[in-house]
């Protein structure tokens, strides 16, 4: 392996430190990421739900909550279609659990068995059947042109929550909620399909308080040098839509020619913190005979947030934390402004409080849909984990029992890899419903069964997996090396549709290329699923022959379809004929990224503070890699590899004033070779808690070591 340590500019960490009071060693390895911009160290420094995003940001927004609550005034009949996977699912059930707390008659409808991803005809004509009038799609929807035209002309609305790219021609929706629509309006374009879902129910929650659609100004006058500055914001759900500043001569300006005065002559509330004070400061601006209606907001503020008793601005812009962060500087209005998104969020606590709660199911999907853990995901995770390790939701207290997470303080990784592949598992096997139907179960006898069975066939997809692996492998290596080392397609016919994204990433795992697996349905269709790696756009290769496909969808890594099978000689041999145009990826040597180089008086048991700043990790936020040079081997022994293969081994490391027990995956071939007990080495390595009989340790998992004699030889 090759160790990389970029260059760190001590300007940007001095920057860090002083600006947002990071201390040095964290801010080191901020810079060090390239991370020093205020709109990206915010999410790593602030918890508050106040700094995400306003979901009235899309466009379409308000149309979507206003044809939502025309259906439930109406009472009527509302259908979510979601997809099979993780996303697919928690989005569904988020969705479905925010209707049914409305009062809506609500169903939902997700793949079963070798039925197609997203909207079908056949399921609209279901829809229609029922007496649906409203269909609304998550996780899905952005491709399905056909079927939402075919749904208009039967009289079923449809509303599109999506986080997919979408095709040339967008579907003849009623609205379309997609963070990746060019020109949506809104800023993070990463959210999964469940972060789309929530941000919409928090839109929709907010349309039930008396601030939405209300139009008012905040406003705040304040002396300068001989004159009075006036600055205000006309604002809509909680949006700025116009600003006005203006710095006025008393005695030197005629009331009508101030643009101030008629920014606020618009018949709006005109909202203040100190309503005797403001209205002394625009006398002084306009004279006594000014009559401006001012709303003071204090005695409200202060009951809701009694943080703020007694403080002016200038003092509240000295506390505010946003501040640190806004293009306008310690600005007082801005303060104002700041205040007023806290104190509408404080007031209803469905949308701060009671709007974390569901903040679990987001967190689960997005890690599962493998969405980069940076701006506004981080804080939806973090909240989430948050609310997953309290345990808040009973419906997930079976499954977590059974997989040992109760009382534990959970991480990405524990979502990835002992509650992700299980709930995927019902999807890939053909029943999504069992783990929607467990997530929103309210009996706890059910939602046991329920989770019994997604154990059940969560084991049955692994069998299936291995099984499937060992017919393929074969012939995974044949396509490698007749593509040219360019891509693996695997044809099988005899394969579960539910697995094809499983092998596909296991196939792009081992070659490092594209790889594209294909399984045939019921003998006349084909459904397949691709992985890539991050450097070729899936979703864009596909669109070359979607003349052929039934369907297609994804992202730029991953991606799939499903085509008629009387398509597949032509579609592969059109994929021949474009690998032949395609550069061949060069395999480079895996490289080590170094975040810290650790000298022996800051490698205390503290450290796992500086591992838990940068968590949540996941795609654009992988786990530090620490360095420590010169540690020392005491211990070491074999450990037991139940699956055969390379031996892992158990550490004991000596560094400065502890011994540190380490994990070295696959590295039993190493012994007595490269290393052995005794040995002075660099490690590069990961630091966690490992958890036993209820009790918690830290331990480093061991990436990479290296020996003096490896350092003079260049390894």
């Amino acid at each position: 392996m090759f160790w990389k340590k970029s260059p760190v500019s001590s300007q940007d960490v001095k920057h860090l430190h002083e600006q947002y009071g990071v201390d040095l060693l964290c801010a080191s390895i901020l810079a060090r990421r390239g991370l020093t911009e205020g709109n990206t160290v915010k999410f790593f420094l602030e918890n508050e739900l106040t700094f995400l995003h306003n979901p009235f940001l899309f466009d379409d927004m308000e149309e979507v909550v206003d044809r939502l609550n025309g259906a439930i005034t109406e009472g009527e009949k509302i259908r979510v279609f979601g997809d099979r996977d993780v996303d697919g699912i928690t989005s569904t059930v988020l969705m479905v659990q925010e209707f049914q707390r409305l009062g809506v008659d609500v169903s939902y409808k997700l793949p079963e068995g070798d039925e197609p991803y997203g909207m079908t005809m056949d399921g609209v004509e279901a829809a229609a059947s029922d007496g649906v009038t409203l269909i609304v799609t998550v996780d899905c929807g952005i491709s399905n042109n056909d079927e939402i035209a075919h749904a208009r002309t039967l009289g079923i609305d449809t509303i599109i929550l999506d986080h997919h790219i979408s095709g040339e021609a967008l579907p003849p929706a009623l609205a379309i909620i997609d963070p990746k629509v060019p020109g949506c309006g809104y800023p993070f374009s990463h959210l999964a399909g469940c972060g789309v879902a929530a941000k919409v129910v928090w839109a929709l929650r907010f349309s039930q308080t008396d601030f939405y659609h209300e139009d008012c100004i905040l406003l705040h006058a304040q002396p300068g040098h001989d004159t009075v500055i006036i600055q205000a914001i006309r604002i809509e759900n909680l949006l700025e839509v116009d600003r006005v500043i203006e710095e006025i001569n008393p005695g030197l300006l005629s009331p009508s020619q101030s643009k101030a005065l008629q920014f606020l002559s618009c018949d709006v509330p005109i909202l203040v913190l100190d309503a005797s004070s403001e209205l002394a400061q625009l006398r002084m601006a306009f004279g006594k005979s000014v009559d401006i209606h001012l709303v003071d907001m204090r005695p409200e503020m202060e009951n809701v947030m009694p943080v703020i008793k007694g403080k002016g601005l200038f003092a509240l812009s000295n506390m505010s934390r946003a501040m640190k962060y806004s293009v306008h500087g310690r600005d007082e209005l801005q303060v104002l402004y700041t205040l007023f998104n806290a104190y509408c969020m404080k007031k209803y606590p469905i949308l701060d409080s009671g709007y974390e709660a569901i903040l679990d199911l987001v967190a689960i999907g997005t890690i599962a849909d493998l969405m980069p853990m940076e701006d506004e995901n981080r804080l939806l995770v973090r909240h989430g984990l948050k609310v997953l390790t309290a345990g808040t939701r009973q419906a997930l207290l079976p499954l977590f029992t059974m997989q040992n997470l109760i009382g534990k303080q959970l991480s990405t990784s524990d979502i990835s890899w002992q509650i992700s592949p299980i709930i995927n598992a019902s999807g890939r096997m053909g029943k999504p419903s069992v783990a929607a139907d467990m997530l929103l179960s309210q009996d706890l006898s059910r939602t046991e069964e329920l989770a019994g069975d997604l154990i059940r066939l969560n084991k049955e997809r692994q069998k299936l997996g291995e099984e499937a692996w060992d017919r393929m492998l074969p012939m995974a290596k044949d396509s490698f090396e007749s593509t040219g080392s360019k891509l693996v397609v695997v044809e099988d016919s005899s394969l579960s549709r539910g697995i094809t994204g499983v092998m596909a990433s296991r196939l792009l795992k081992q070659f490092n290329v594209p790889s594209l697996v294909l399984a045939t349905i019921g003998g006349s269709r084909v459904s397949a699923s691709m992985r890539s790696p991050e450097d070729f756009n899936v979703r864009e290769f596909l669109s070359r022959f979607s003349d052929l496909f039934l369907d297609f969808g994804g992202h730029v890594c991953a991606g799939g379809f499903s085509m008629d099978l009387k398509n597949l000689a032509i579609f592969k041999k059109r994929v021949n004929e474009e690998i032949d145009q395609m550069d061949c990826l060069e395999t480079e040597e895996e490289t080590v990224s170094i975040d810290c180089t650790l000298p022996q008086a800051y490698m205390t048991p503290d450290i796992i503070k500086i591992v838990e700043f940068f968590e949540p990790y996941g795609e654009k936020n992988p786990p530090l890699v620490l360095l420590l040079e010169g540690a020392v081997i005491e211990d070491m022994q074999f450990m037991n590899n139940n699956k055969g293969g390379a031996q892992h081994v158990r550490l004991t490391l000596a560094f400065g004033q502890y011994k540190w027990p380490a994990v070295y995956w696959k590295a039993g071939d190493r012994v007595g070779k490269d290393f052995d007990k005794g040995s002075v080495v660099d490690v590069a390595f990961r630091l966690g808690r490992n958890y036993f009989r209820n009790q918690s340790t830290l331990q480093l998992t061991i990436i990479d070591l290296k020996t003096e004699a490896d350092k003079l030889s260049g390894k």
